[in-house]
């Protein structure tokens, strides 16, 4: 028997929907539509009049960066820091640090050893410690380990500003912060880069409810010091309680509060109404059906469907506000 082609044409269509369906699922979950972010935020601090007059610290010759490259890997992978730069004639120079080297360990005049994870934690030797402080460090070149140590010598002149960096928590949290400026991590005793200025809040993050204000830097989360804003993150993401000690500064003065988690309010976005088993796994996303796709299902972190036949379809998925915490 041959199947005429509008027949065939029918068969597509009724068939096609099912796979165009799962096909247009978000990959990501909806921004907040409740996110608050003042424009008086939004733009840089203005305080570099400030930070010409701080003390200018010592001078290593050392310049690093993040040795993960994008978010997903800061979040995920352990903290670990590069030589990105080492000034000719330099301290760094002079014990043979090379850009790639992984730094892993400094020790401050004898002291007691420090992993380091941030860039933060860097500057924070430099701009602490004495000229003529001896530091020695761990570094890892090529897979394999070995010491080495330099002579801080006094700055002459304050390091290059740094732009800061702005980021979002909006499923547990529902916030904006941004790194601390150099006057402002220092006034808390910080590294600059380190803590997370709050800069939005949605209409129902709990951190309205514990206290918190724009503007206020949050510098340790669970007694932990947030040598970068994406600890904040990562702390929020695979917390298993339902709150977080938080600890800011506001006004000079230091203070502690706990605040609640909470997570996205789902919603029912889609029903329609118009063979064998397949299963597929891959990051952040999952897709079953049986009975060669009488029935199918398929999941994001964003958003799920649920697929009967061709006929029936039910999706849903993350909405685009916070739950009242508690609830």
């Amino acid at each position: 028997m041959k199947l005429r082609p509008h027949l065939l044409a029918a068969l597509c269509c009724a068939v096609s929907p099912a796979c165009s369906l799962f096909s247009e699922l978000p990959e990501q979950p909806l921004a907040l539509a409740d996110m608050e972010e003042p424009l008086d935020l939004r733009a840089e601090p203005d305080d570099e009049a400030a930070r010409a007059a701080l003390p200018a610290g010592t001078f290593s010759g050392l310049y690093l960066r993040d040795a993960r490259e994008t978010l997903e890997e800061k979040l995920n992978e352990p903290e670990a820091v590069i030589v990105d730069r080492v000034v000719e004639n330099s301290p760094a120079a002079t014990a043979g640090l090379e850009k790639g080297d992984l730094v892993l360990e400094v020790q401050v005049d004898g002291g007691a050893p420090q992993e380091l994870g941030t860039v933060s934690q860097w500057r924070k030797i430099e701009l602490t410690s004495r000229p003529g402080a001896e530091v020695a460090l761990v570094v890892d070149r090529a897979g394999r380990e070995a010491e080495t140590a330099l002579t801080l010598v006094a700055r002459a002149a304050p390091a290059a500003r740094t732009a800061t960096e702005r980021y979002r928590e909006e499923q547990r949290i529902g916030v904006v912060v941004r790194t601390a400026t150099e006057v402002e991590a220092r006034a808390a005793g910080l590294g600059p880069g380190a803590g997370a200025v709050v800069v939005g809040m949605s209409a129902k993050s709990p951190w309205r409810s514990a206290g918190l204000r724009f503007g206020d830097l949050v510098t340790a989360v669970d007694g932990e010091a947030l040598s970068h804003p994406q600890m904040l993150l990562a702390t929020a993401r695979d917390a298993d309680g339902a709150s977080l000690e938080v600890t800011y500064c506001r006004d000079g003065d230091e203070r502690t509060v706990t605040a609640a988690l909470t997570q996205r309010r789902s919603e029912l976005t889609e029903v329609h109404l118009p063979l064998l088993f397949q299963y597929e796994s891959a990051r952040d996303r999952s897709t079953w059906s049986v009975l060669y796709g009488l029935v199918g299902y398929r999941s994001t972190r964003a958003a799920w469907r649920f697929q009967l036949l061709w006929l029936i379809g039910i999706g849903g998925g993350d909405a685009g506000e916070l739950l009242e915490a508690g609830s």
